[in-house]
């Protein structure tokens, strides 16, 4: 059984937006054991839309398109694939419930073309969409006499993926020859690159290992995502258990979570476990570093979780604020014992450009520089996320036995 995706925007072919959906849906793919063999980008055309799915459908047994399923003149999506069936399009009066009850609940009115939303090509099943108006299609279809399955999902990420989470990926296990328990965990790391990362794991991420580990990268944080095919969820979890071990034990501090931790929740977490709380100044960052450490303090509020951040303090970049002054001057105005300071931007013998952090508390200093990398934005949030790595790993090495 082998998949293609299809993404459907002008704002894709035209480079606009970055595809990012083919990419996390072929990693999912990958996961259920379907490989994918292409990924098509087509413009928001009757044509372009038609001649992207005959070719998928020649050639693939599973297609997941995303796109073009709004209630607009140019979401061809259901069209194309009425017209690909050769079957009329057929309004599902659950379907045009559910969609007023969305307006409805949000007390406006429903333009009359969300009622294109409604509309499936004749055979077709929808896809509940629990976050937004646009049901996904569901639609077989026989090819020179071979069954293809078809799944066109929303643009959307965040409806895409709970799309697919809740319906698409059962429905496609289902369907896989040999039934079997699958069950994923996500571990998450910080610190090295991903080629870095597989070159400290030898032979781990590979095609067809079983446990199958698959690696992906986003704004410098790495999750490694095993996933584990078995009898029962007693064999996945085994499974998953040994893959971890190793892990850990060839990364070691550089995981600092799983599942849906992040960064800044696993350093206000170390801190908490030496009894530490925080207080963050910075410049060459501009906020992104307080609002992380801010929002990761909410989610342990309201959890029941005493809260850790203190608070920050943001200073212009004028190209000479000092980070251990701004982690002291912190420290004192928010009553924090760690103080963390991100100084101004500045330039490096080799003609790039780096900051400096600074870690300050009663009984000591840390100093170190990070090198501004990826775009203006990709920069600095991978540079929010070094400096807190950075208090994580001093209060983790404050903790260690000596």
């Amino acid at each position: 059984m082998h998949a293609e995706v299809v993404a459907i925007g002008d704002e894709l072919v035209s480079g606009q937006r970055l595809d990012t959906n083919s990419r996390w849906l072929s990693a999912e793919l990958g996961v259920l054991g379907i490989p994918v063999a292409f990924h098509v980008t087509a413009a928001d055309t009757l044509e372009a839309g038609l001649d992207a799915f005959r070719i998928a459908a020649s050639r693939a047994d599973i297609i997941v398109a995303t796109g073009g399923l709004g209630p607009t003149a140019d979401d061809l999506t259901r069209d194309v694939l009425a017209a690909l069936a050769g079957v009329p399009l057929e309004q599902s009066p659950e379907a045009v419930v559910v969609i007023e009850s969305r307006f409805a609940r949000r007390g406006m009115p429903m333009p009359e073309s969300n009622l294109r939303q409604a509309l499936f090509p004749a055979g077709s099943r929808e896809i509940a969409n629990p976050y937004g108006t646009a049901p996904g299609i569901d639609l077989d279809l026989k090819v020179a006499g071979r069954p293809v399955r078809i799944f066109a999902l929303p643009g959307v990420p965040s409806e895409m993926k709970l799309m697919w989470e809740t319906t698409v990926a059962p429905t496609l296990a289902r369907l896989l020859p040999e039934q079997a328990t699958i069950i994923q965990r996500r571990i998450k790391c910080f610190g090295a690159g991903e080629s870095a990362i597989e070159a400290m794991l030898p032979d781990l991420i590979r095609r067809g290992r079983d446990p199958l580990v698959g690696i992906t990268a986003h704004e410098a944080t790495i999750t490694l995502r095993i996933a584990a095919r078995g009898r029962d969820e007693a064999d996945c979890h085994a499974k998953i258990a040994a893959t971890e071990a190793v892990i850990r034990a060839g990364l070691g501090r550089l995981v600092f979570g799983v599942e849906d931790d992040e960064l800044e929740d696993a350093t206000l977490a170390a801190l908490a476990a030496s009894g530490e709380t925080l207080a963050v100044g910075e410049a060459g960052t501009g906020g992104r570093v307080t609002s992380l450490a801010a929002q990761a303090n909410h989610r342990r509020i309201a959890v029941g979780t005493s809260g850790v951040f203190r608070g920050g303090l943001v200073a212009a970049d004028d190209g000479a604020t000092d980070a251990m002054a701004l982690a002291e001057q912190a420290r004192t105005t928010f009553g924090g014992s760690v103080g963390l300071g991100i100084g101004s931007a500045f330039p490096t013998a080799d003609g790039r450009t780096a900051l400096r952090f600074g870690v300050a508390t009663s009984t000591g200093t840390r100093i170190a520089e990070h090198v501004l990398g990826g775009g203006p934005d990709l920069a600095a949030s991978r540079a929010a996320k070094a400096a807190l790595d950075l208090v994580r790993t001093f209060a983790l090495a404050a903790r260690a036995p000596t």
